[in-house]
């Protein structure tokens, strides 16, 4: 970042390093051989041009020379010109055009750079604007259709339709939240643990399930920092949200009670394993997840291979089913502080 100042401080201060340099000379003359009439003259002219400008720097230049050719070099108190006095001159002005040709060039790059960083920046601020302008207007419409879908629903007289269609909003809902969670640019990575611990107790109470139904999200020293990206948080949500569903829906039939438990594990390989058991009847014998005609586990299937992962789900005490997937590439996450999914 350039440090030229600008208006009449420019000349305020090239005024004041040449009257700085000249009394140190004159402080000196006594103490320094012969041969050095420019040397305090020199870090003056550099020192201007870099921090005023061009044209101070020039001026100071000037005025240095002639004071140091007039008090400083033989004959004293003139401007006589002999060999010595020529040579001295002349290296001045030879050592002076360098310096200040190469703190031009370079005042001029860092002026470019400055420009190029506040177009950058300004580039940067459009994109987030519209990015999270994007994402605030996907998740408002996807309310609307859900919001749409409940008013038809009540037009809907069949049992099957009607819970077909709550499901529909239910999931609606849940991806219309995760959107808000992402609508930030700079956070488009949430931490497992708090993303299932808010999330989770949305689906119980859709399900019908909030007065009844415990649940507890568990995670290790190796798991309490694993995020998600935004690439994986909608299928890793709606899949927990099939699961917990199911399990309120088939696990705790005929119950007035029943606990939903929900562990992270991480294995050596980096591959995340999300796992939700709970103490309900259990899935029938001869259970494939593979050949469910639920539309729920069909769902949940498809975007566990999204992931690059694997959905299983085993009778043990109940029913536990075992989302293993890849944990997110650094590449995905944001530098940014992970957020958890709150509500917009």
């Amino acid at each position: 970042m350039s440090m030229e100042i600008e208006g009449a401080g420019r000349w305020i201060f090239a005024a004041a390093a040449f009257v700085i340099a000249f009394g140190v000379r004159y402080a000196l003359n006594l103490d320094l051989p012969i041969g050095f009439p420019y040397i305090t003259f020199l870090p003056a002219v550099i020192i201007t041009t870099f921090v005023a400008g061009l044209w101070p720097g020039i001026v100071t230049s000037i005025a240095g020379g002639l004071a140091a050719w007039y008090f400083f070099i033989a004959p004293y108190g003139s401007f006589a010109l002999n060999a010595n006095s020529a040579l001295a001159l002349g290296f001045y002005i030879f050592i002076v055009g360098i310096d200040l040709a190469i703190i031009n060039i370079m005042s001029r790059a860092l002026h470019r750079l400055a420009e190029e960083r506040r177009r950058s920046a300004e580039l940067a601020q459009s994109r987030e604007f519209m990015f999270s302008e994007l994402q605030h207007r996907v998740s408002n419409n996807l309310q609307v259709v859900a919001s749409l879908m409940q008013m038809q629903k009540r037009r809907i007289s069949d049992a099957e339709a009607m819970k077909i269609v709550d499901e529909a909003i239910r999931r609606l809902q849940l991806v219309s939240k995760i959107q808000r969670a992402l609508h930030n640019p700079h956070g488009q990575r949430i931490p497992l643990k708090d993303f299932l611990n808010e999330m989770v107790p949305d689906v119980i109470e859709a399900a019908g399930g909030s007065h009844s139904i415990s649940h507890r999200v568990v995670t290790d020293e190796s798991t309490k920092d694993v995020v998600l990206s935004s690439t994986q948080s909608v299928p890793v949500g709606l899949i927990a949200a099939e699961l917990v569903a199911n399990s309120i829906e088939h696990g705790f039939e005929g119950r007035e009670n029943g606990h939903i438990q929900i562990e992270v594990k991480k294995s050596d390989t980096d591959m995340v394993a999300l796992c939700i058991a709970d103490d309900g009847h259990g899935i029938p014998d001869g259970f494939e997840l593979s050949q469910s005609d639920s539309l729920g586990m069909q769902i949940a299937r498809a975007f566990a291979m999204q992931l690059g992962g694997e959905l299983i789900m085993k009778r043990e005490n109940g029913t536990r089913a075992v989302l293993t997937f890849p944990q997110a590439d650094p590449d995905d996450l944001s530098e940014q502080e992970p957020h958890a999914l709150t509500e917009a």
